[in-house]
């Protein structure tokens, strides 16, 4: 197969960029290695300048047509007092909400509207095994299938398959660690008709929850220390069932439903970045290029941040069949500080926040155990326009610049 561009990686990153390729002419294919986008551990959030995307591609209506629920204001409970973390409704962006929908409604929402272009392609179950090299540069890639082993040539290979990419491995591109001292539990528990929703996350001393409401169910996200999984396993499930309880209440009554710890997710949270997302015929965008912590749910924006950019810079070149290490190096220098600049916020909350959070013990769930930060937003709650301005549009939000090809429109 020959294509102007392979993209390694069906999600938020490689879809997005898949699909304005494909709307501007360009012949891509994406591979996605499992046969669905349904996974529990993916991010739900889709945020105001992400919105922005998607109103610009005139897909908004179309969009929030979609299963999802509208977060104005970002809430929680940290110990014991109800804050107001982020207000949105102040944002100058058309959708002054976090849409949060699971995110293979998003996935399969790009890839049902991409096959309406002809260069559009998607490959499921199919997964990258190594780069195909002509010289120093990368030409191409070989990928298995459910039909057997490919050989895909391209103009362009991108590396949209998160944090544990092939592609950035088999590139010799290395990782820049920033370190994180949390790790995520995922898990399942049903939800009840008269179950509280207002606060999104939950602060005690000594434990944090973060609960997506997904209709019939919570996606409930347990925050703990960095390595301490063994730990609490080895105190047994029940030890999980009574912590849920202390910081939720109102899930008494089905903590039972963990049956096993096979009903519990470890999500090892990691924070780092490319020292470099580009070799010759070959770049990284998305988790590939920088793993995001899970705090904010600002993953996915980055992401599609950068697959916008990449579309805005690189349409003409790969029309061209001329990219080069400059127009690589291009999205890369555009992308840095707004990542950079995202990471040093999340390390900041991780530190200040959540290590004083869970380092804390139950008697310490006072007024005075609040961090400052948090005491700041409730005293003077316009300081709640500074982190919906961080989530909800992020650091230098990019805007399609690219037009849809005769062939596509």
């Amino acid at each position: 197969m020959r294509v102007g561009c392979c993209i390694a990686g069906g999600g938020p990153a490689g879809m997005m960029l898949g699909y304005l390729l494909a709307r501007a002419g360009i012949e891509v294919v994406v591979l996605e290695k499992h046969a669905d986008f349904l996974r529990d551990f993916r991010g739900d959030t889709v945020h105001p300048s992400t919105l922005d995307v998607i109103a610009e591609l005139g897909l908004l209506e179309a969009f929030l047509a979609r299963p999802h629920q509208e977060v104005a204001k970002l809430t929680g409970i940290v110990m014991g007092h109800d804050v107001t973390l982020a207000d949105f409704t102040h944002l100058h962006t058309r959708c002054k909400f976090i849409a949060l929908m699971p995110q293979w409604e998003f996935l399969n929402f790009l890839a049902e509207n991409g096959r309406r272009f002809p260069a559009f392609r998607v490959m499921m179950s199919a997964q990258v095994t190594e780069l195909v090299r002509d010289g120093g540069a990368v030409v191409g890639v070989r990928a298995t299938t459910q039909d057997g082993p490919i050989e895909i040539r391209a103009d362009l290979v991108v590396g949209a398959d998160g944090r544990h990419s092939t592609v950035r491995a088999a590139a010799g591109l290395t990782v820049r660690d920033l370190g994180a001292p949390i790790d995520v539990l995922w898990m399942q528990l049903s939800k009840h008709a008269d179950d509280p929703n207002s606060a999104l996350g939950r602060f005690v001393a000594g434990h944090v929850l973060v609960t997506l409401d997904r209709g019939d169910y919570w996606q409930c996200a347990f925050v703990i220390p960095k390595g301490g999984f063994d730990a609490l396993r080895a105190r047994g499930l029940q030890t999980l069932r009574d912590d849920l309880v202390a910081i939720a209440p109102f899930l008494h009554d089905r903590v039972d439903e963990l049956r096993s710890w096979d009903d519990v997710k470890l999500l090892v949270v990691t924070v780092d970045r490319l020292r470099r997302w580009h070799a010759p015929g070959v770049l990284c965008i998305g988790d590939a290029a920088h793993a995001m912590s899970p705090i904010g749910g600002v993953g996915i924006n980055l992401a599609i941040q950068d697959a916008v950019a990449a579309a805005n810079l690189l349409v003409e070149p790969l029309r061209a069949r001329s990219v080069t290490e400059r127009d690589l190096a291009a999205v890369e220098r555009r992308r840095t500080f707004p990542v950079r600049v995202t990471q040093a916020i999340q390390v900041f909350a991780q530190d200040r926040i959540f290590r004083s959070v869970l380092g804390a013990p139950a008697a310490a769930a006072t007024p005075q155990a609040v961090p400052l930060p948090v005491r700041l937003l409730r005293r003077f709650p316009f300081l709640q326009r500074i982190p919906a301005r961080v989530v909800g549009v992020g650091v230098r939000p990019e805007h399609v610049r690219t037009r849809p090809s005769t062939s596509s429109r």
